[in-house]
C-alpha cells in the first residue's frame, strides 16, 4: 500500500517511517516490510522529519506520543538494563546486574535500532540524493548510530540493513570501522568545502545542531577521534593518523558546541522518565568516587538517603540479599522526572560532551599524538568543562577539584555489610594529576569515566578498550561462561529470533567475531 501523504511532524515520522510492528517480529521480515516508504514517494521535504525520527531513535529514546512505534521502555531496557548497569552508572536490580541475559532484554534496542532508526535514516538518505551538504551531516549520524550498535554486539548487519532482502548478512567490526573512517572523512572534506553556514532541508527538524554546519563537522570530527582512541590498541599507526587530522580539522571544544537533543513533550527525556520511576539507585561504584573525591557532582546527580549521607548499592546482589536498606535515588530535580513530572520535557538528553575530547586528547599525548596541547592541560581543562556543564561554575571550587588530593573512600554500606570486599576500592588515586604515565592513564578513564555520565554506551565501550579498573567487580555472577563471570561484560549477544529467522548470517557473524555468540567474547579492537 502506498502512502501518497507527506509527514509533518515527528511523532508522525516515528509511526511512517520507522517500519515497527510487534516486539516479536523477525528482522527478516523487517527488512522487508511492506509498508515503508518507496523512493518515488520521498523527495527533499521528507529529509528534515526522516532525519528527526533517525536522531531520536539513534540514541535510544521512543515517544509515548507516537503509540504502536516505541515508548520510553526502550530506554530503560536497551540502555538502563544494559550498559548503565554493566558500567554501574546505575544499579536496575535485573539480571543483568549478574551478567545474566534474561527476558530477551537484548532484543529491545537491537528491533528498536532496525525498525525505527535505520529506516528514518535510509529514508532521510534517499530524499536528500543530490544535497552534498546534507548527505555529509547523514554520513555523521550513521557513523554515530551504528557505533553504539557494533561497540555493543559486534558484527551487525550495516551495509544492507534495510535493503528488502529477506536475509541479511552481517558485516565484520573490522569492517565497519574501516567504512565509519571513509564517512567521516568524505563528510569533513565536504562540510569545509561548503560556502553554507546551515544545511536548509535538516535545519527546522535538527533537534541536535539545527542544520549547523560548523557544529556538525565539530561533531564528525569528534567522533574520529572516539573511534581513533578505540582502534588504538588494534590499529595504532591508522589510529594516530585518524586522531591527529580530527584535532586539526576542528572537534568540539566548548560546552556550548557540545551535542544535545533538544527534547520536547512529544520528544522527552527517557532516562529522566525512567531511573525512578523504575527503581534505579546510585551505585557503590560512583559513591566511591564521587564521595571520596568530593566531587561537587555528586548533588547534581544523586540524592541522599533519609540519614543526610549518600549511600550506593553495589551491582550484583542477591534478591532481598539488602533487606530493608535504602540506597540513593536519582536527584529527581536533575535526572528524574521534577516537581511537576515534567523535567523529561526540557532535560536535554547528553549525546556527545565537550569534556571527552579533551580527556581523548590528553590521552592521546600519552600514545605520542600531536594533540595541541599537553597531558595536564588537556585533562585538567577536560575536567572543567564537565563540572561546568553540570552547573559547577565557581572557579575556586573547580580548581580545589582539580588539584584534589583525597582519593576514592569505602562505600557506606560496606559498615553494615563488612563481607562483601568493598573496602578494597578499585580507583587509589587523586583527581590531581600523578607523576607516572602509567597512573596519568588510569586518572583520565576515571575522569572521563564521569564525564560522559550518563551516557553510558560510550562509558561501556571505553571501559573495555582501556582495561581501567574504575568499578568493583559485581557480588555475584548468574554467567559462568569463559570471559564473564563477575568482570565487566564484553558485548551483547546476538537476538534470539536471528537464530530461527537468520541463522546462515549469525553463524557467519560468529565466525567474524571470532569467539562464541557469548558476553565473555572480546570484540576485534578489544585486545588487552
Amino acid at each position: 500500500m502506498k502512502n501518497n501523504y507527506k509527514i509533518k511532524t515527528i511523532g508522525v515520522v516515528l509511526s511512517m517511517l520507522a517500519v515497527f510492528s510487534s516486539c516479536t517480529q523477525d528482522f527478516d521480515e523487517i527488512n522487508t516490510n511492506k509498508n515503508t516508504l518507496t523512493e518515488d514517494q520521498l523527495d527533499p521535504t521528507l529529509a528534515g522529519p526522516a532525519f528527526a525520527s533517525a536522531l531520536y531513535a539513534g540514541i535510544h529514546n521512543g515517544s509515548y506520543s507516537s503509540p504502536g512505534v516505541d515508548d520510553q521502555g526502550t530506554w530503560g531496557i536497551a540502555t538502563g538494563i544494559l550498559p548503565s548497569t554493566f558500567t554501574q552508572y546505575l544499579s536496575c536490580g535485573y539480571g543483568t546486574e549478574r551478567n545474566a541475559f534474561v527476558n530477551g532484554y537484548e532484543g529491545r534496542g537491537w528491533l528498536r535500532f532496525y525498525t525505527v532508526a535505520v529506516p528514518a535514516l535510509n529514508n532521510a538518505i534517499k530524499a536528500s540524493a543530490g544535497n552534498a551538504d546534507a548527505l555529509a551531516v547523514l554520513k555523521i549520524w550513521k557513523v554515530f548510530m551504528y557505533n553504539q550498535m557494533t561497540d555493543a554486539y559486534g558484527p551487525i548487519p550495516y551495509t544492507e540493513a534495510g535493503n528488502n532482502k529477506e536475509k541479511v548478512p552481517y558485516d565484520s567490526v573490522e569492517f565497519i570501522y574501516a567504512d565509519f573512517f571513509k564517512l567521516l572523512d568524505e563528510a569533513n572534506a565536504t562540510l569545509s568545502a561548503t560556502s553554507a553556514t546551515t544545511v536548509g532541508t535538516l535545519q527546522p527538524n535538527d533537534r541536535v545542531y539545527s542544520g549547523n554546519v560548523q557544529n556538525w563537522k565539530r561533531f564528525g570530527n569528534s567522533l574520529r577521534l572516539r573511534l581513533a582512541l578505540r582502534i588504538s590498541d588494534i590499529d595504532p599507526a591508522k589510529a594516530k593518523t585518524q586522531a591527529e587530522a580530527a584535532v586539526a580539522a576542528g572537534v568540539i571544544e566548548t560546552n556550548e558546541q557540545s551535542a544535545t537533543f533538544k527534547v520536547s513533550n512529544i520528544t522527552p527525556n527517557n532516562m529522566n522518565m525512567i531511573v525512578n520511576a523504575w527503581g534505579y539507585y546510585m551505585t557503590a561504584s560512583m559513591e566511591s568516587l564521587l564521595v571520596g573525591y568530593g566531587d561537587p557532582r555528586l548533588a547534581k546527580w544523586f540524592a541522599p538517603i533519609d540519614t543526610g549521607v549518600y549511600q550506593g548499592r553495589p551491582v550484583g546482589g542477591l534478591q532481598g540479599q539488602f533487606g530493608t536498606t535504602k540506597f540513593s535515588m536519582f536527584n529527581n530535580d536533575v535526572l528524574g522526572s521534577g516537581a511537576n513530572g515534567t523535567l523529561s520535557e526540557t532535560k536535554n538528553i547528553e549525546i556527545f560532551m565537550a569534556s571527552e575530547n579533551f580527556l581523548s586528547r590528553a590521552e592521546g599525548v600519552l600514545n605520542g599524538w600531536n594533540m595541541s596541547g599537553t597531558a595536564q592541560s588537556l585533562y585538567e581543562q577536560g575536567i572543567a568543562l564537565s563540572l561546568r556543564q553540570w552547573g559547577i561554575t565557581d572557579a575556586a571550587a573547580i580548581n580545589s577539584y582539580i588539584s584534589g588530593t583525597s582519593k576514592p573512600s569505602v562505600p557506606n554500606v560496606a559498615t553494615a555489610y563488612p563481607t562483601l570486599g568493598l573496602q578494597t576500592v578499585p580507583v587509589t588515586l587523586p583527581v590531581a594529576w600523578d607523576a607516572s604515565v602509567a597512573n596519568q592513564r588510569t586518572q583520565i578513564a576515571v575522569q572521563k569515566y564521569l564525564a560522559i555520565f550518563p551516557e553510558s554506551w560510550e562509558a561501556w565501550a571505553d571501559l573495555r578498550r582501556s582495561d581501567a579498573k574504575v568499578i568493583y567487580p559485581i557480588l555475584n555472577t548468574d554467567n559462568v561462561e569463559t570471559g564473564v563471570g563477575k568482570s565487566l561484560m564484553k558485548r551483547v549477544i546476538f537476538v534470539t529470533n536471528e537464530y530461527s529467522s537468520n541463522r546462515d548470517a549469525v553463524t557467519d557473524a560468529i565466525s567474524k567475531l571470532k569467539g562464541p555468540d557469548s558476553g565473555g567474547t572480546k570484540l576485534w579492537w578489544d585486545t588487552k
